[in-house]
């Protein structure tokens, strides 16, 4: 079964924090992609508000998170990333459905 965590971030008002965020986030995904056991690691900006964001991590399993916070880099993104946000970050934790094909 899939692990996927979802977190939504709010950054800090101001273009150069939203630059900064892009940058970092968009690296950040370069690097997580490349862990072992993870299926993908998206990120998204709200097509209304530039300062919401969404990441997507998507695991093989949830022991699968292991790879990623033994990441060197895990060690530089919330340092990094934590100061452009106006609210904490909202992490949710979700299975997902197995999505075979409906049999009627």
């Amino acid at each position: 079964m899939v692990y996927t965590i979802v977190v939504h971030l709010y950054a800090k008002e101001g273009k150069d924090v939203e630059e900064k965020l892009r940058t970092k986030l968009a690296e950040a995904s370069q690097v997580y992609s490349k862990d072992q056991e993870t299926i993908s690691w998206f990120v998204m900006q709200d097509h209304k508000d530039p300062r919401a964001w969404c990441i997507v991590e998507r695991y093989e399993q949830e022991s699968s998170q292991k790879y990623h916070l033994e990441n060197p880099y895990w060690k530089t993104f919330d340092p990094y990333v934590v100061p452009l946000l106006e609210e904490p970050m909202d992490l949710r934790r979700f299975n997902e459905l197995d999505s075979k094909p409906v049999v009627e």
